[in-house]
């Protein structure tokens, strides 16, 4: 049973800075990438970030590139979501996400509905 645990939400002001933490377990951690998607109220989830297994690849959402970095921690089955410059408009729930299945390429990890296991989020609100 693979679970996602996610924490470091909270409310900070715009400028400020916060780390996003993804504990991993119930698998072999390190041979998937892992994601980070966002949900705002009433909008849709959206991706904001993704890395491979090694780490050596990330991408990320146009909107949150320059300010956020994603990074993944092996041997302690950790992946985090380091954001700084935070703005209002980067309020909403964060979670991570990891496929079932090793995939290839990169142009699924953009993709929501490429992702089987997800956390239950933790809240990030931005003040202006």
């Amino acid at each position: 049973q693979v679970q996602l645990v996610e924490s470091g939400g909270g409310l900070v002001q715009a400028g400020g800075s916060l780390r996003l933490s993804c504990a991993a377990s119930g698998r072999t951690f390190s041979s998937y990438a892992m994601g980070w998607f966002r949900q705002a109220p009433g909008k849709e989830r959206e991706f904001v970030a993704a890395i491979g297994w090694s780490g050596g690849n990330t991408y990320y959402a146009d909107s949150v590139k320059g300010r956020f970095t994603i990074s993944r921690d092996n041997a302690k089955n950790i992946v985090y979501l380091q954001m700084n410059s935070l703005k209002p408009e980067d309020t909403a729930v964060y979670y991570c996400a990891a496929p079932r299945e090793l995939k290839y390429g990169s142009s699924w990890y953009f993709s929501l509905d490429e992702y089987d296991y997800w956390g239950q989020g933790t809240q990030v609100t931005i003040s202006s």
